[in-house]
Order: C-alpha cells, then structure tokens, then sequence
C-alpha cells in the first residue's frame, strides 16, 4: 500500500467510527424517547435496561451504517481539500477515484459484512427484543404508594396511606380493601402505621401493619338479605401474600417469528410457501362465486377442456340491450328479475366467504418480500451513499461537522422517505416489493454518478465563489443595457409630457 493510500485511509477511519457512534446515539435517544413510558415504573434492573438497549442498537445498524458512512466521506474529502491535500494529490497526477481506491476496498468490505448483519445479526436481535418487550410489557408496575392516593397494580386490592415517610419506608394511616377471597368475602383493614413491600424475589407481598382494626363482611348467595360483619382488633399484623407479575419472567424468544426475525433464506421458503397459500385460498374464495353465480352461462371466461371449447372468433357482438329493448314487457319484466336475483345472489355468496386466511396470508407475503429484498438492498445503499459522500467532499472542500453535516442530513432525509414510502405501498400491495425497497437507490444512484463525474472534472458545483463570479459577470452584461431601457423610457415620458403641454 502507498503512503498516500495509508494517509487517506487513516484520515477516514477516525470519522467513520467517529460518526457511526454519533449517529448511534442520536437513533437510540429517538428510541429511548418512544418505549419511555414502558420502562419507567416497572422497576426494571440495569441489566434488562442494557440488555434491551444492546437489542435495538443491533436493530439500529442498518439505518445507522449509510448515513455514518456518508457524513464520514464528505468530512474526509472536505478535510483533505480545506487542506490543499487533496489539490496536492491531483497535481501528482492521481484522480479522485486512485485517491479514494484504499476507502472504496473498505466500503466494499463493510458493505459485505453489513449483509450479515442485517442477515444474521438482526434477526437474531429482533426475536430477543420482542421477547423482551413483551415481558416487560406484562410486568405490572412496581409497588410505590403516594400520599393519599390509592394504589390499584394489585388484582382485587386498594391500598392508600396518607403518607409514607422516605427514610424508613414507614406508612401511616393504611387503609386496604381486600376482595382476593374466593367466596366474595371483602376484608377492610385500618391500621395506625405499618410496611407493606414486595419480596426480594418479587413473588410474595409482605405485610406488617400495627394497631389496627379488620373488618371482614361475609357474602352467600342471599348476601343483600342475610350477610355477616365480624370485627377484629390487632397489635400486630403480618400477611405473606402471593403475588404474579411482579417478577419479569422471560419467554422463550423462538416463539416471536415474524418476516424480521428470519434470515433470507427462511423467507425465501416463507415466500414460496405463502404463494401456494395465497392462490390456494384465492382458488377457493373466487372460483365458485365465478363459476356458479356470475358466469354460469359464459364458457368462453373460464377455461374448459378442448371437447367444451366453442370457436367464436366468426361470431359478431352481441348486442344485449338492443336484444332486451325488442323483448315484450312481460318478458323484460322477467329478464330484470333475473338479473337482478343473481346480481343479489352474488354478491350475498361473496360477502359469506370468509377472506381472513387469504388477507393474511397475503399481507405476509408482502412483508416477507420486503425483508427480502432489504437484506440485498443494505450494502448497495452504503456504497451508493459512499459514492455520493466523496466526491461531495471533494466538491464542497470543507471539513469539520458543520456544512457536511447539513448535506448528509438532507440526503439521508430524503433517502428515508423515499424508502418509507416504496415500503408502505410494497407493504399494503400496490407496488412489487423490487420496485418499492430499490426505489430510493434507483434515485439516488444518478446523483452518486453524477457528482462523481463532476468532482473528477473539478466541478465548481457548490462553490460559492464561482457562483458570485457568475453573478457579477451577468450583472455587468446586464447594466448596460438596463441603462439604455431606462433612459430610452425617460426620453419617451418626457416626449409625452411634452406633447401634452403643447396640446393644452
């Protein structure tokens, strides 16, 4: 390798890793901010926090890797040409594509491994995660009691204290009502003061209450008639209870398989398994309702065996409502009934078939599509975007993370909701998945060609003072002959006041 190779390469390696955190961190603070509510009162350890977090980074690469990998080329070739490096290199007699020939063997080898990434190490993420999430999601709230509130993340039990003192952890007041009996029986318990907490392993509720009072109401069947109140007095009260859903209990995470959970290779079984699915149930759904209700008398729509097939290609069209308009009222009064029996009929049969099977199995065979298509899309998406970040650099000469930070965050823009919206429609069907997962590089590959041939051919694209040099060279061909217009439009108001004169 070249010195001047090694200089580039080690020029970009820093603001790649540099970037790719920083992108990191502003995707997972956009995460933090939407589960926000779900992990905040469940008293979640550490460990499932950062187990959690580690998850979505995985799921976070594949958005992350392009953009770090823009911002990285246009601070790279900016840095280099704010420096005259960059200048100094072609003057040697080296191109913009010798220059970048030791980053663009990197990209390629990031972008392979990209590939497993979203192949292997996605997937495998995603399974956990939703496993995850949903423990969390069944985990109750941790037990916490505010002053003169009632407490309810219990099953068949309120609790409120008027106030829990926060060195001790010791309540006053306590007031519970108590429904978890079998036979309907509500208990009501008042105690002066007490400790109510959760087990270490949070699986038992512990009580102590002192000096208090129970109430304990019995219920039959005849309750609203016949009931029974039995009143106790206690020093000393203590209660284990047993508790569920306090404790998160993990599932097992084979159990969350969807389109992205799996690798290529079981969607593309997943994908030949739904087509047989979805023509299977179409088959079912609609060709009865053809065969037997719209077309029963028209064998020329459906297919049929060659002894059934009738040749009409000398037959003339069939004029039906010139033939209906000749019929006698009776008879057109029974050709409508007809028609419109089957027409009910029809639709009838149509509404009672049951499309659920069909509608899901469909919907995930496009989502299925879509995966697939966006685990080969990835790594193109980092080249494609490498190959606008250089030359884009190399045409801006700026460095830093001020003017390349707002180019890459307008690209990076616009590939998102290009990619958002060929997904959702591939999605829901109205597009194939090829034309709405490659759409965004379809776009964008133009413009990596473009910027390259101009950045090769020192294209003053985005200097600005090649710009104010246009601008002044326009404006100076431009005043004379603003001058002449003007004073000819002078001589022409002074020749018609004139003449307005003499005519008074």
């Amino acid at each position: 390798m070249k010195t001047i190779h090694k200089l580039v390469l080690k020029a970009y390696l820093g603001p790649m890793v540099l970037t790719f955190f920083i992108v990191m961190f502003v995707l997972m603070m956009n995460i933090v901010w939407r589960y926000i509510d779900e992990l905040v009162g469940k008293g979640l350890s550490a460990g499932i926090i950062i187990e959690l977090m580690t998850y979505f980074m995985a799921n976070m690469i594949p958005m992350g890797l392009p953009l770090s990998m823009l911002l990285a080329a246009i601070m790279t070739m900016g840095n280099l040409g704010e420096n005259y490096e960059l200048l100094a290199m072609k003057s040697a007699g080296m191109s913009l594509v010798k220059i970048t020939k030791p980053l663009i063997i990197l990209v390629s080898i990031v972008s392979v491994g990209s590939f497993f990434i979203g192949n292997d190490l996605v997937p495998s993420a995603n399974k956990k995660l939703y496993s995850t999430l949903y423990d969390i999601r069944q985990q109750k709230q941790a037990l916490e009691f505010q002053d003169g509130l009632f407490f309810n993340g219990i099953d068949n039990m309120s609790i409120r204290v008027s106030h829990q003192d926060p060195d001790t952890h010791l309540l006053h007041n306590v007031l519970i009502y108590d429904n978890r009996e079998a036979n309907n029986n509500m208990n009501t318990i008042l105690a002066d003061s007490g400790y109510i907490r959760l087990s270490d392993d949070k699986r038992f509720l512990l009580v102590t209450l002192f000096h208090g009072e129970t109430y304990e109401q019995t219920r039959n069947s005849q309750w609203f008639t016949k009931s029974a109140l039995r009143h106790h007095i206690f020093d000393l009260q203590k209660q284990v209870i047993p508790m569920e859903g306090f404790a998160m209990e993990r599932t097992d995470a084979d159990l969350f398989n969807n389109s992205s959970t799996k690798d290529i290779g079981d969607l593309s079984h997943d994908i030949d398994s739904l087509e047989v699915k979805v023509n299977a149930a179409t088959t079912t759904s609609y060709e009865p309702l053809l065969k037997e209700q719209i077309f029963v008398r028209d064998n020329s729509v459906l297919p049929q065996p060659d002894s059934l097939r009738v040749d009409k290609s000398g037959y003339r069209d069939l004029a039906a409502a010139d033939s209906v308009a000749r019929l006698p009222m009776r008879e057109k009064d029974k050709v409508w009934n007809l028609a419109r029996t089957l027409a009910k009929s029809s639709r009838n049969t149509f509404s009672s078939f049951d499309e659920s099977t069909a509608k899901e199995a469909l919907n995930q065979l496009y989502r299925s599509k879509v995966e697939w298509h966006k685990k080969l899309s990835l790594p193109v998406s980092i080249l494609i975007f490498f190959l606008i970040g250089a030359p884009l650099g190399a045409i801006i000469r700026r460095g830093g993370l001020g003017l390349p930070v707002v180019v890459s965050v307008i690209f990076f823009v616009i590939y998102y909701i290009i990619s958002l919206t060929g997904e959702k429609l591939a999605k829901e069907g109205n597009w194939e998945a090829i034309y709405g997962v490659w759409l965004s590089t379809f776009i964008l590959t133009p413009i990596a060609v473009y910027l390259t041939w101009k950045a090769t051919n020192d294209s003053a694209l985005l200097d600005t003072d090649w710009y104010a040099g246009r601008i002044k060279a326009l404006r100076d061909r431009i005043a004379p002959a603003a001058a002449r217009l003007t004073d000819k439009l002078k001589f022409r108001i002074r020749n018609r006041h004139g003449k307005a004169n003499d005519a008074q």
